[in-house]
């Protein structure tokens, strides 16, 4: 072959194998394994926000509501409204605090679960208010003997009568003799409470009443349990409330707070001094000291409290 012709032969040649080279390359380079790079970490927001639970039906079937705020493993459970339409603005107190938790999520520490029941008692309040759910003060009847009898549950039971502390047919309120119920829990409503506790194992109560202006401490046959004490110091320090350890204005049965006490949950009552009023500021003030007690104390691990 002429030298004319091996030269333009050689650089086809050559240029081939340069690009024979140049795609093993590629493919010996794209089959490496990719390279990882640092993963990073997302934590999840804190304020997950309210979570809402029905933990039963009241006699005419309406709602018995729950609100929890946090995921901690220390439990505190506010209740409103167990003497319904009667104690109307301890429900009002109740829904002013989830307001208030909305809007300052940062109040619940990472330990702290905190559930508020705005109304245990949604009938008595129905029959004052006319609606369900939220209302303003203003939607309330002013008739007194209609008050009166919001008391009660639609079956004419005192809810605060028909735990299982003491519990008896009839009990007092004021001077008047009370329905304790058929039985303790006989009640729908006072069922579901029992039925949250048992599934929750709560670490302390606080159960908002009007008129006595108080904060009263638990009892059911045997003494005061220790933190029960603490509790209603704290509250009542912070909140101006006078602390009273033993009621004995008249006799009371089948009290819930007393009924918790018997099963070594630390409970409270806070008596708002009138029947008209939230009392914000010194409530907010209790509430505060409640969740900095929890919120600061050690874990003790599980508790075994419930029996029955």
């Amino acid at each position: 072959m002429s030298a004319l012709f091996r030269k333009p032969l050689f650089a086809i040649v050559l240029s081939l194998v340069v690009l024979a080279v140049g795609v093993f390359a590629f493919f010996v380079v794209h089959k490496q394994a990719p390279e990882i790079l640092p993963t990073k970490t997302i934590e999840a927001p804190k304020n997950l926000g309210r979570k809402h639970e029905v933990i039963g039906k009241s006699v005419e079937g309406r709602t018995v509501d729950a609100y929890t705020y946090g995921t901690g493993k220390t439990r505190l459970v506010f209740v409103g409204g167990m003497h319904g339409g009667y104690e109307w603005n301890s429900v009002l107190l109740a829904y002013a605090f989830m307001d208030y938790v909305d809007k300052n999520p940062a109040v619940v520490s990472d330990n702290l679960s905190v559930t508020v029941i705005p109304s245990l008692n949604p009938d008595a309040v129905y029959k004052v208010v006319g609606k369900e759910g939220r209302f303003v003060a203003a939607t309330v009847s002013t008739d007194t003997k209609l008050l009166a009898s919001a008391r009660f549950n639609a079956h004419g039971v005192d809810l605060n009568r028909n735990f299982n502390c003491n519990w008896k047919p009839t009990s007092m309120w004021q001077s008047k003799i009370v329905s304790g119920g058929s039985a303790a829990f006989s009640e729908p409503e006072a069922k579901a409470l029992q039925s949250f506790v048992s599934e929750n194992n709560p670490d302390a109560f606080v159960f908002w009443h009007s008129q006595a202006n108080g904060v009263y401490a638990s009892k059911c046959q045997k003494s005061i349990l220790p933190e029960t004490l603490d509790v209603m110091n704290a509250y009542s320090r912070a909140s101006g409330y006078p602390a009273v350890k033993t009621f004995d204005a008249y006799e009371t049965t089948g009290a819930a707070d007393d009924w918790l006490s018997s099963i070594n949950i630390p409970a409270i009552t806070v008596e708002l001094r009138t029947h008209k009023s939230i009392e914000w500021e010194r409530n907010l003030a209790g509430i505060k000291a409640l969740l900095l007690y929890y919120g600061q104390k050690k874990e003790k691990g599980p508790k075994a409290f419930y029996s029955k």
